[in-house]
């Protein structure tokens, strides 16, 4: 933990909702609750210019600076962003004391050249990029720092296998997280279509159909395939076939 903690300033917000957190913001205040330690959640307006650099940076803790309340230290709990996910629209921080634990998460830290990196297609995953830890908050880190220098070729560094920076710290994430990983990077193949341009689907074709029907249409049986009748001729009925019945003459005037 840092030796001086960043200060925030901050001032009574009177008036809730939607409608006027958007004012706040537009005149460049970030919104915000303080809770813990008995006491009434309290909103206020703090600098959106001075506290969102210093959250973006991995701040945790402050010293909090306003009327009646200077001195008291604070603890980022939760941070609202936009629906595009990129801006901090609000922040929520709790009491805290220097001897407190708490429960909260650090960033984590990839530090060296891994050697499995050296190897064709090898690339390095970083799954978990933080860690939950239970410490005092006197005792809490800025960042934990991992070392992949070791890490081969598809080898792994779980949450258990992070050294935390004090005896004190314990692990609440799941020990079995995969903080770091290097695996081979496989190019998929995807075969491409062959696409054939015909009029219309293709039908499955009969064997020796074609023969026979050039067969018959020889011996005057059966029109070849795709043969048309010639124009003008009259359709023979089949064989068996009952006439067709003799239409009325029309009535003579």
């Amino acid at each position: 933990m840092k030796g001086n903690r960043p200060t925030i300033k901050a001032e009574p917000r009177s008036k809730m909702g939607s409608r006027y957190a958007a004012r706040y913001r537009q005149s460049g205040h970030l919104p915000a609750v303080i809770y813990g330690h008995g006491t009434k959640p309290e909103s206020v307006n703090l600098s959106a210019e001075a506290v969102i650099p210093q959250i973006e940076a991995g701040e945790k803790v402050f010293n909090l600076e306003m009327a009646g309340a200077s001195g008291q230290m604070l603890l980022l709990k939760e941070v609202q962003f936009d629906y595009l996910g990129t801006n901090i629209i609000h922040a929520d921080f709790a009491r805290v004391d220097l001897n407190e634990r708490v429960r909260t998460k650090v960033h984590v830290e990839l530090t060296g050249d891994a050697k499995g990196l050296k190897s064709a297609g090898a690339i390095l995953m970083h799954p978990t990029s933080e860690l939950e830890i239970e410490c005092r908050v006197a005792d809490l880190p800025d960042v934990i720092q991992v070392n992949v220098s070791d890490l081969e070729m598809n080898q792994s560094i779980t949450a258990d296998k992070v050294k935390l920076p004090s005896a004190d710290m314990k692990l609440v994430t799941d020990p079995h997280a995969i903080v770091a990983q290097i695996v081979e990077q496989k190019e998929e193949v995807v075969a491409e279509a062959a696409v054939v341009a015909t009029e219309g689907a293709a039908e499955p074709e009969v064997i020796g159909e074609k023969e026979r029907l050039e067969k018959a249409a020889a011996d005057g049986k059966a029109p070849a395939a795709g043969a048309k009748p010639a124009a003008g001729a009259a359709a023979k009925p089949a064989a068996g076939a009952a006439p067709a019945a003799a239409q009325p003459a029309a009535p003579k005037k």
